[in-house]
């Protein structure tokens, strides 16, 4: 019997079997979970051949977050309620990475904020309708309360992103859903191979993480993320989960 036995969760971001998205779609199921997959363009057909590699077939359903009608169709797409949601959305233009802060434009910086913050809010809104009282819905951050190296105005969609939760929590408190963050350590995911000068975190967290720091294993991140869609968080909303072997709490 696993913690999410009866339920049906929708998982985006699945593009790698690397992706903290595609270990918590993998555990989901372990633990008793349905899992329906989302993807768009070009890419749905990377989701689709990614999905035959979970233990049990998966529907693979068309979402792009920036996209109203693709959001105005996302109840009927799902084909049923469901109990939760994985956000793994991220997106910063090449112009917007890397130490180039302060020369980054507008555009640049507003697509990064769509794409990697309002989108929790646009899914969460256009899945309301069928969300179970009692849902939960999982985001990941890289703890934005510091500036990190290279992570530029990633870093300031991310803050914008633990905000939004804050503030969907507060306001979908009321129909029971729950809205808390993981904010996981360095990994070699697709996400982070594409942030320049990203592997200057490896050191750090090899040296000043209490439990260390392996950054090929997504499972970790993964196991936070089934169990804050499961039943076993009943009253957390609001939060953000420390995935990162501890060095959120050490000193510099």
């Amino acid at each position: 019997m696993g913690i999410l036995d009866g339920k049906r969760i929708l998982v985006t971001g699945v593009l790698t079997e690397a992706s903290i998205a595609f270990a918590a779609a993998r555990l989901a199921q372990e633990q008793g979970a349905e899992v329906v997959l989302s993807s768009f363009g070009r890419q749905m057909k990377i989701t689709s051949v990614i999905a035959e590699r979970l233990p049990q077939p998966a529907q693979v359903i068309e979402l792009d977050a920036t996209n109203e009608d693709d959001l105005a169709a996302l109840p009927e797409r799902l084909g049923g309620n469901i109990d939760g949601i994985v956000h793994a959305i991220a997106f910063a233009p090449k112009d917007a990475l890397g130490g180039v802060f302060l020369d980054t434009p507008f555009e640049s910086v507003s697509n990064a904020v769509h794409v990697s913050a309002y989108s929790l809010k646009a899914i969460t809104v256009a899945a309301r309708p069928v969300l179970n009282r009692g849902a939960g819905v999982v985001g990941l951050t890289f703890d934005a309360t510091v500036a990190w190296p290279a992570y530029d105005w990633m870093g300031v969609a991310k803050a914008a992103l633990e905000s939004t939760s804050r503030y969907l929590a507060k306001y979908l408190g009321g129909d029971g859903i729950r809205v808390n963050l993981v904010s996981a350590g360095p990994l070699k995911t697709t996400a982070a191979k594409s942030i320049p000068g990203f592997d200057a975190f490896e050191d750090v967290w090899g040296t000043r993480a209490p439990l260390g720091w392996e950054q090929t294993d997504t499972e970790p991140a993964g196991k936070a993320i089934v169990a804050l869609l499961s039943d076993w968080f009943p009253a957390t909303t609001g939060e953000m989960v420390h995935v990162d072997g501890g060095l959120h709490a050490t000193g510099a």
